[in-house]
């Protein structure tokens, strides 16, 4: 049961790279990218790069 939880798991985070690969490109990876490694190695100023990475990418259009 463990290992399907997993797999489950994997397979929704895989399918959320590409949903923001497809929607907003290399930056929006680079700033997906910063945010998980500042949150696992508990770094805030990676994390906070990535947040306003994604933050610029999501109100670009609205600036």
């Amino acid at each position: 049961m463990p290992a399907v939880i997993a797999l489950i798991s994997a397979l929704a985070v895989v399918a959320f790279q590409r949903f923001v690969e497809w929607r907003f490109g290399t930056m929006g990876i680079v700033g997906l990218l910063f945010l998980t490694i500042g949150l696992k190695a508990n770094n805030h100023t990676c994390s906070s790069i990535g947040a306003v990475i994604l933050a610029l990418m999501f109100a670009g259009p609205a600036l």
